[in-house]
């Protein structure tokens, strides 16, 4: 399974670009999945249900299910929140894996970057930082620059970049 990541300060258009690079990728044959890192809390879960009166009865894991998806929620209970490489093996295998956030962990990344949000390059500290996809200019990087607003552009250099066009599952149902 390849992974990319779409890394970038609040605020840059992560989750924008990411939701049309995942239409983008898809059309050409390509299995993909995300990983997201939330900064906050979150749940996905509704007080009340069966499966939210689990956990907080003090389940650590709890699992729902139906003909149409499936979810695993897992609490931490005090345990320190998972690196990237524990989460990973939690995943199906996919043609890719775009990850959202984890902007410190050790994975290749694409970095959104709008000089609007007036925070700092991360490709300047970051060696796997390969690509900055951004709205304008950015000089001050060496790393290819890529057109936030051209996503089948971004996407060429996504199949590229990971070697996509070996592991595609085109017409594969």
């Amino acid at each position: 399974m390849k992974i990319i990541g779409l890394a970038g300060w609040s605020g840059s258009g992560k989750t924008t670009l990411l939701c049309k690079l995942i239409p983008a990728l898809t059309a050409r044959g390509y299995r993909v999945s995300t990983l997201k890192h939330a900064h906050h809390a979150f749940d996905v879960d509704t007080p009340g249900k069966d499966s939210y009166e689990h956990r907080a009865a003090g389940a650590t894991e709890v699992m729902v299910t139906s003909a149409k998806r499936w979810a695993l929620m897992h609490e931490h209970r005090g345990d320190p929140e998972p690196t990237m490489a524990e989460l990973l093996p939690h995943m199906s295998a996919v043609d890719l894996l775009i990850v959202e956030g984890f902007k410190r962990e050790q994975h290749e990344k694409i970095e959104v970057f709008r000089r609007s949000v007036g925070k700092p390059l991360l490709a300047g500290e970051d060696p796997k930082v390969v690509a900055v996809a951004s709205d304008g200019p950015v000089p001050e990087t060496d790393r290819p620059l890529l057109d936030l607003n051209d996503v089948e552009a971004i996407a060429d250099f996504v199949v590229a970049h990971c070697g996509l066009g070996a592991t595609a599952t085109r017409g594969v149902a």
